[in-house]
């Protein structure tokens, strides 16, 4: 282990790491199974006062079951966790949280119909049976000015944004006597925008003395915030750096034990311009339930051979759009062809068995069943391609998705493993793996390499290159203008349901594409 890293230097402020205190949270010799599979075998980890350390990892390599571990959500099979020096044993969430340790997933925990000021009530546990509250009404709002944390307490819980919810979670934590927050993945559903008021309140916490546990995939993140980095692969720890004293090579290689290089990434060729569009909107509109974007007015087309870039803060209608071209929901007014056919009132299934596939936002809710296999999930979808009478020829998916999964460059998971048992950036791998299984010809990838580490990243990106290049039509929606500027031939942005500007190449640049998605003008280059 690394001698003493309290100074390292951060551009949050210098170190508030009491060296001289006892750590908040320290775990020693921590092993987990599920079964065969050994998902941690940790000597120790331990967070500091006044310090961001970050957990770092490729999928799967234990990071958040470490984490329910110290939160008490998992039992470990061996090993002892200490608080501030004693020993504890922490056998529910209810115990981790009377010792102060707090954590925010990435499915939060709010009640969408009660206020900001009922959520946090209820998940007070020293409240008097009869609350004053204007006692906790006046906490809420100075704990809100004390960390930077914008929030009506009268207001429902649905009318917040993503960014909003997420600082309410903190909050409510922190006002049940938090000292050590661990923030899973938290920027995974966040705007680029929204992430710079998460990091001024992860700031102001640290400066306060809290440890923060800051899990994630994102590099650039690790090197602007943390003081330390545990560095996990296979269920272990195998370092515990400065921050101060690593760069974002050195990080990949102790992630991936060697340098990691890029798959390579096929050449460009020309547009096929020939025939028909592989997808024409022509004027669409669509009705809104609640809580969703109506889409309004929408020309788009996409040609084969040629990816197409989808911009915006997340919200504007980008799942809306993925359900419209699936066949999930129909148009209003105007027309949706594929290939030339009228498909307006074509169901899921047909859409899908003419060659479209689909990687939606939030695979757990929208492209898998839970309860069901991974094996019994990689035949979703795939309509008639398995069946063998009654039944399912079983071989021939194994076959054909270990192959999907070796050419992803993807560790073939346990096939007869619950679904709800994967991470989230292994149960996009499955996706991924089940729809790339059969050479689509139209994909429909809404933020495909959200939650995947950077060598599934770079993996995902090269063969939706490779598969644009074989003469499919990719339509690409991303929060990461960078991933936008390096894959897209071309850039729509979408904002509150409606086409706000569109880009070709040479305009691919933050100044110009940012505003329109957030309404600051619309505009236009043909492209």
């Amino acid at each position: 282990m690394p001698a003493d890293q309290s100074k390292a230097a951060s551009p949050f402020g210098a170190s508030m790491t009491h060296a001289g205190g006892p750590a908040l949270l320290e775990a020693y010799g921590i092993v987990k199974r599920f079964g065969s599979l050994l998902a941690n075998d940790i000597g120790f980890f331990d967070v500091r006062p006044g310090e961001v350390i970050a957990l770092l990892g490729e999928n799967g390599a234990g990071k958040s079951t470490l984490a329910k571990i110290l939160y008490g959500y998992y039992a470990a099979d061996a090993g002892e966790i200490r608080v501030q020096g004693s020993r504890q044993e922490i056998s529910s969430p209810r115990d981790a949280r009377a010792l102060g340790i707090g954590m925010v997933f990435q499915n939060f925990t709010l009640i969408p119909a009660l206020s900001v000021f009922e959520n946090i009530a209820l998940f007070q546990s020293d409240l008097p049976a009869v609350m004053r509250r204007g006692d906790l009404l006046d906490r809420i709002r100075a704990y809100s000015e004390r960390f930077q944390i914008a929030a009506d307490p009268w207001q429902p819980v649905r009318q917040l944004a993503v960014g909003e919810q997420q600082k309410v979670e903190i909050l409510k934590q922190v006002l049940a006597g938090a000292r050590v927050l661990i923030l899973d993945e938290p920027t995974k559903v966040l705007a680029p925008q929204e992430c710079d008021g998460l990091f001024r309140t992860i700031a102001e916490l640290r400066a306060e003395g809290f440890g923060i546990v800051l899990i994630t995939h994102k590099l650039r993140e690790v090197l602007d915030c943390a003081d330390r980095v545990a560095v996990m692969r296979q269920g272990r720890i195998v370092d515990i750096v400065d921050r101060a004293r690593v760069s974002q090579q050195s990080l990949l290689e102790l992630m991936f034990e060697g340098a990691l290089t890029a798959p390579s990434r096929p050449t460009g060729v020309p547009v096929q311009r020939g025939g028909a569009d592989a997808l024409t909107l022509a004027g669409v509109s669509t009705l809104a339930g609640a809580g969703e974007v109506a889409l309004r007015d929408l020309s788009i087309n996409i040609r084969p051979g040629e990816i197409v870039g989808i911009a915006g803060v997340s919200g504007n209608g980008q799942r809306e759009l993925g359900e419209l071209i699936l066949g999930l929901r129909q148009p209003r007014t105007g027309t949706k062809r594929l290939w030339g056919e009228d498909a307006s009132r074509w169901s899921t299934a047909t859409v899908r068995e003419r060659g479209v596939a689909a990687i939606p936002d939030d695979p757990l809710a929208l492209a898998c069943v839970p309860a069901l296999t991974v094996r019994e999930n990689l035949a979703l979808g795939t309509g008639g391609r398995y069946r063998a009478g009654f039944t399912v020829d079983w071989s021939k998916l194994d076959s054909d998705m270990a192959r999907s999964f070796a050419r992803l460059g993807f560790p073939r998971p346990n096939f007869e493993a619950r679904a709800a048992t994967l991470s989230g950036g292994n149960l996009q791998r499955v996706v991924l793996a089940r729809e790339l299984a059969h050479n689509p010809k139209l994909i429909i990838a809404l933020y495909p390499t959200r939650g995947l580490d950077a060598r599934s990243t770079m993996t995902v990106r090269a063969l939706l290159a490779g598969a644009r290049n074989d003469g499919a039509a990719v339509l690409l929606m991303s929060e990461d203008l960078d991933e936008l500027f390096a894959m897209s031939d071309r850039l729509l942005v979408l904002y509150r349901g409606a086409i706000a500007g569109e880009f070709g190449p040479v305009d691919f640049r933050p100044e110009m594409v940012g505003p329109p998605m957030v309404g600051a003008g619309r505009t236009s280059d043909a492209a």
